[in-house]
């Protein structure tokens, strides 16, 4: 399997671009590749808690859908082992809509004659992303005093996840 592109080729934010075709059928991407989020809720959702934290983004990027998934499981894992599944509720609260694409080149013996160059160059769907802009909320998580301690831990852990320069801002539920 082919290696995944370096993320900083995706990293700003432009313009989505789809296909203009005099074509009809061939104006807009034509596949969506497997998102590999798994679950966007997790915890106990019933009780009240005390605390609300919320991890936000210092900038405006697009962050990509395994990197996503891997933030919500170091996240999740930490508070499931150590507080237990009934004492937190965390939401991820960005969803991969952008899709990201790729024109492949091909390099090596031969492959002038089966690379198209840049003539056909609106590429292959290859991933997901979601749009993040400054100040937007991507991990919310509700908990009790006695574990927020852990929670800022957590959150702290999957901002490292992300290619983005986080925040954790504390507050008190009413």
């Amino acid at each position: 399997m082919a290696r995944i592109r370096k993320f900083s080729a995706y990293r700003r934010i432009e313009r989505p671009y789809t296909r203009v075709s005099k074509f009809k059928k061939k104006s807009f991407v034509k596949s969506t590749p497997h998102k590999v989020t798994v679950r966007f809720d997790m915890g106990t959702r019933k009780k009240k808690f005390e605390y609300n934290l919320d991890l936000v983004s210092k900038d405006d990027l697009q962050i990509r859908h395994n990197a996503i998934e891997s933030a919500r499981m170091t996240c999740n894992r930490l508070l499931e082992a150590q507080a237990g599944k009934n004492a937190y509720f965390l939401r991820i609260s960005i969803y991969p809509h952008h899709i990201l694409r790729e024109n492949p080149l091909a390099a090596g013996a031969g492959a002038d004659r089966f690379s198209t160059g840049m003539a056909h160059s609106f590429g292959k769907p290859i991933s997901s992303a979601a749009r993040i802009r400054k100040n937007q909320v991507l991990f919310h998580l509700n908990i009790n005093k006695q574990y927020l301690e852990l929670a800022k831990l957590s959150l702290k852990r999957a901002a490292k996840k992300l290619p983005c320069s986080c925040l954790i801002k504390v507050s008190q539920a009413k």
